[in-house]
């Protein structure tokens, strides 16, 4: 096919030839001050359109005519390769445009999706699936206290148990030295014990070197569990105890934090509603000096006995079991009489009665 070289299109040609008088700014055809070029012919942008549409149909080796300044605008813009030997379609760079927007929405919602679920894990772990909670099993005492020794090593911030029975006077010796030996570096030991195991032999001694040296001890009328809380993360729980200390004994130790948080709020809860030890003897006495007879006087007094029946199974005066029942409630720390049975039955002193 001929090319049409009239006046008409060489005069064209030569208004479309681009400046090159200067750098333009950002975002504007080098060469213009913002304006389009559309009313005069000789505008940078119109002329750089022209150009591309003009050395496209001509061949990639044409755009080496064109002036640095505006190859650098045109690839700025996609609209010259990389290599600036080959002009591209403006509805081509649009598309490409259009479709890597889309690529980063998409990698963006990806992001999005992966946070959501993230939350959804934290708020609600494990909430469809089963959790595997690491556990020791013991048989052995022996094992058990060896282990306990290198929880107490191990421990950093706080020890939460709870005894319904205290092992012999000698294993409660080699126990104490531990539990001191955590108190010196900072530990917090709460102890929540039974009215019965407070009067365990040895258990005295025990529980009033610990109150000492700043343990926090109470005691309660019963409490449902033999467990140990290592820094709420670690739980040791007594899954069998014989009363008379016969049969196997059955222990295990749990490593999970959620048990562990559980198991801390039965402990909170029998915690609240128990009584500073200590306090209830008024001035501090054992649990275990109370004599046979002092809590035969309690259970009598806490079964609404009168004094004339209490002073005759006594076989004393009304006189002398008024002036033993003022020293009972003193020594309790009561108001009166009926608070003195009430605190006596919390106690567990009219237990066997």
């Amino acid at each position: 096919m001929a090319v049409d070289e009239s006046p008409t299109n060489a005069a064209a040609a030569h208004r479309g030839a681009p400046a090159s008088s200067g750098s333009a700014p950002d975002g504007a055809a080098p060469g213009g001050t913002g304006r389009t070029g559309a009313d005069t012919g000789d505008g940078p942008g119109t002329a750089g359109g022209r150009a591309v549409r003009r050395e496209r149909n001509r061949g990639g080796d044409a755009l080496d005519v064109l002036p640095g300044d505006i190859l650098d605008w045109l690839t700025a813009r996609r609209l010259v390769d990389r290599d600036r030997r080959h002009a591209n379609s403006p509805e081509r760079v649009l598309h490409e445009l259009v479709a890597e927007q889309r690529r980063q929405l998409g990698q963006f919602h990806r992001g999005l999706d992966a946070v959501q679920g993230l939350l959804r894990l934290v708020a609600d772990p494990q909430t469809s699936g089963r959790m595997t909670v690491e556990a020791e099993y013991f048989t052995d005492r022996a094992r058990l206290r060896q282990r306990l020794y290198d929880l107490d090593v191990l421990c950093q911030g706080e020890l939460l148990c709870m005894r319904g029975t205290f092992p012999e006077p000698e294993d409660l010796a080699d126990s104490l030295e531990a539990d001191l030996a955590m108190l010196a570096r900072g530990v917090t030991i709460r102890l929540l014990v039974s009215a019965g195991a407070a009067r365990r032999p040895g258990a005295s001694r025990f529980l009033t070197a610990l109150s000492d040296h700043g343990a926090e001890i109470r005691l309660a009328p019963t409490v449902p569990l033999q467990l140990n809380i290592v820094d709420r993360r670690t739980t040791v729980l007594a899954l069998h105890l014989a009363e008379d200390g016969t049969g196997p004994p059955e222990d295990i130790l749990f490593h999970s934090t959620r048990l562990a948080l559980c198991f801390a709020r039965v402990f909170e809860h029998h915690w609240d509603v128990s009584l500073p030890y200590g306090r209830q003897t008024g001035r501090g006495e054992p649990a275990e000096e109370w004599t046979p007879r002092e809590r035969e006087i309690l259970a009598l007094l806490a079964s609404g006995a009168k004094d004339e029946a209490i002073a005759r199974r006594l076989g004393c005066s009304e006189r002398t079991l008024r002036r033993l029942l003022a020293a009972l409630v003193r020594r309790l720390g009561a108001e009166s009489r009926f608070a003195a049975g009430v605190r006596a039955a919390r106690l567990g002193l009219l237990d066997g009665s």
